[in-house]
């Protein structure tokens, strides 16, 4: 307890960048162990979505539209292109149609969030749950170290990095996470493309819905990103909001460092345990492709 306590405390210093914050929460988790498992996980997503309506007090809307805009081509094929590819190497690899679908999504639109939207449409059992959501995870820790060091190694621009991080980073914390690293444009266009991207989610459970054969079932709405939006407009176009956007983005960007804390001690190794070979391969083969063509396709098209 005193060593998970004092990691978070140091989160919220001015060293504890997203990848460190990250970093620190997986050797909690792994060598001492968390001890606020249930709380972590609880208070993860809400802490997450606060962040991001926070964040929209440091954008502006005009340039926000500019960048979705941009970024529709991309989602749109990204996800459709996705959710084919892994029904196919879900089927190869003898994959559970239920599990195979779950890392499909949750590599296609959002992550953890997006599993978690689908999961109940599908009448998803735990297990399954739990190996969807241990796969996507472990990778979108993994792409959280891992993209701006290639970002900077290829030289890309913060317009290339942020729309690559939104299209190929699963979940929306790391995505923020990354492009904040690599600066303020990147963050700007990763977080509006991710998050028009998490829209998906609606058609893509009724979809599922549908394929699966499971009417009835609920749907739940990303109320969050209508906040982000309100925050944004709010910042864009009330001038006497702009002395305190600066204190609203501040405290957005140090609850995403601890959300991303929480993340990572809540990789324990009984997680890590629970993702099984086959879905591991086909998690890794859908990101590995996805990020692959969606790096050339932007390096080759953005300037």
């Amino acid at each position: 307890m005193l060593v998970f306590g004092l990691a978070l405390a140091f989160c919220l210093t001015p060293w504890g960048s997203p990848p460190l914050a990250l970093a620190l929460g997986l050797v909690v988790a792994l060598v001492f162990g968390n001890p606020w498992v249930a709380q972590s996980r609880k208070y993860t997503s809400q802490l997450l979505q606060y962040s991001v309506v926070g964040l929209g007090f440091g954008m502006n809307a005009r340039q926000a539209m500019q960048a979705g805009r941009e970024g529709i081509g991309f989602t749109v094929a990204s996800i459709f292109g996705t959710l084919i590819l892994g029904f196919l190497v879900g089927r190869w690899l003898n994959i559970d149609r239920k599990t195979a679908h779950l890392i499909s999504c949750g590599t296609a639109i959002c992550g953890g969030s997006a599993i978690a939207a689908v999961g109940p449409v599908l009448k998803a059992e735990e297990a399954q749950m739990s190996v969807a959501l241990g796969t996507v995870f472990v990778l979108n820790s993994v792409a959280l170290f891992l993209f701006p060091a290639l970002g900077h190694w290829l030289q890309m621009t913060q317009h290339q990095f942020g729309l690559w991080c939104a299209i190929a980073i699963h979940d929306t914390s790391s995505v923020v996470g990354a492009a904040s690293h690599y600066g303020d444009q990147a963050l700007q266009i990763a977080t509006t493309v991710k998050l028009a991207r998490a829209l998906w989610i609606i058609p893509v459970s009724l979809g599922t819905a549908f394929l699966f054969k499971t009417p009835g079932t609920k749907v739940t709405l990303p109320y969050f990103i209508l906040g982000f939006v309100a925050a944004m407009l709010l910042n864009t176009y009330v001038a006497a909001l702009h002395p305190i956007a600066p204190v609203a983005v501040y405290l957005a960007k140090l609850g995403l460092t601890v959300t991303l804390f929480l993340i990572g001690a809540g990789l324990s190794a009984q997680v890590l345990r629970s993702v099984g070979v086959r879905p591991f391969v086909q998690g890794m083969l859908l990101w590995v492709v996805i990020s692959t063509v969606s790096l050339w396709v932007i390096l080759q098209t953005v300037g």
